[in-house]
């Protein structure tokens, strides 16, 4: 496995996560793409919606889904486009929104999806950072992420970017949540705070397990920052529902473990009182991102954005777990930002 100068390696990482709150600040400027989607949202007889995305734009696509649920009650699922590129299936999307996110725009399944959608009757919004990319010009609306080129293979401010685009859309579709423009002083004062994130990497060890847990909305930051670990040092992390965890994995659970815990401020906490218990049990080494509230001695804690909600601290937050994983590869001696074996983009059938 190659070694890098780790003085040297993860610097474009670095200031790709250093630009998100200009980031949030472009989009939060091109806020009239997202109020010109409101006829469409509005005079639709939507009854459902399926959102279309793979990897990272994946664990986007669970954030979104959470925000029409809980904003709207619509039912959200998430797609799965081998139905249509292997399976071939003829599909039925009357009164359905299918919303494609995809940092690139080009992945040819999703390309393929979103073109059967369509001819089945869907309405189809995309998401993309490529406004001439072939879902941007696919769908009946495309919201561009104004992020930027982004060089790294991990995605950073696309991510987070993602996050605030579906805060937005909601937004727009609701008139409620309003108050997002939050974001952009939480995630420059996130940036600022560099030492808890070095003290919890110098404590978390390569060698030794790393499972990430969320509920509700940290769950898809769960999702991301076990998936950022892996790309970023070349190990198995888990990332999961603590409702999950407890149904089955937390059997491998051990004091060599090491538990993430995503907990953003304004999170109602009393739902990981009795699953705390039992982790703790075990004695493994506990990791919080977010909220120190339910913390306690010999536990690591990394603060989390101070925003008034969960859901506006669940976006900004993403800047402390990728930030973790960037660090935690130069602890590793690994190149967060070309990793050994991946690409920018992935084209699947």
């Amino acid at each position: 496995m190659r070694k890098y100068d780790v003085n040297q390696i993860g610097s474009i990482m670095q200031s790709e996560i250093a630009e998100i709150p200009a980031v949030f600040t472009k989009l939060i400027a091109a806020e009239s793409q997202f109020t010109e989607l409101s006829n469409l949202l509005k005079t639709n007889e939507i009854q459902s919606v399926l959102v279309l995305a793979r990897g990272t734009s994946d664990n986007a696509a669970h954030f979104l889904k959470y925000l029409i649920e809980t904003q709207l009650g619509l039912p959200v699922g998430l797609t799965s486009p081998s139905s249509v590129t292997i399976y071939h299936a003829k599909l039925n999307f009357k009164n359905t929104l299918v919303v494609a996110i995809s940092q690139s725009g080009q992945s040819t399944d999703l390309v393929e999806y979103a073109t059967a959608a369509k001819l089945a009757g869907a309405k189809l919004i995309s998401i993309t950072n490529d406004q001439t990319s072939p879902l941007a010009k696919l769908a009946d609306s495309h919201i561009d992420l104004m992020a930027g080129k982004e060089i790294a293979v991990a995605a950073t401010k696309s991510y987070a970017a993602q996050l605030l685009a579906a805060l937005m859309l909601v937004s727009a579709w609701t008139s409620k949540l309003s108050n997002y423009k939050s974001v952009i002083a939480a995630g420059t004062e996130l940036l600022e705070n560099k030492s808890a994130i070095s003290d919890a990497v110098a404590k978390c060890d390569r060698e030794n397990e790393i499972v990430v847990l969320g509920r509700g909305f940290s769950y898809p930051n769960a999702r991301e920052a076990a998936l950022k670990i892996q790309e970023t040092s070349k190990i198995s992390v888990q990332g999961l529902s603590i409702a999950d965890y407890m149904h089955g994995p937390i059997s491998a659970l051990t004091n060599k473990s090491q538990v993430f815990i995503l907990a953003p401020n304004g999170m109602p906490l009393d739902s990981f009182k009795g699953d705390l218990a039992k982790i703790r049990s075990k004695s493994p080494s506990i990791f919080w991102f977010g909220s120190s509230e339910l913390a306690i001695a010999n536990e690591v804690v990394i603060p989390g954005a101070k925003c008034e909600n969960e859901i506006y601290a669940s976006v900004v937050d993403a800047i402390i777990l990728q930030s973790f994983a960037l660090e935690f590869s130069r602890k590793n001696k690994l190149d967060p930002d070309s990793p050994e074996g991946l690409s920018k983009v992935t084209f699947t059938r």
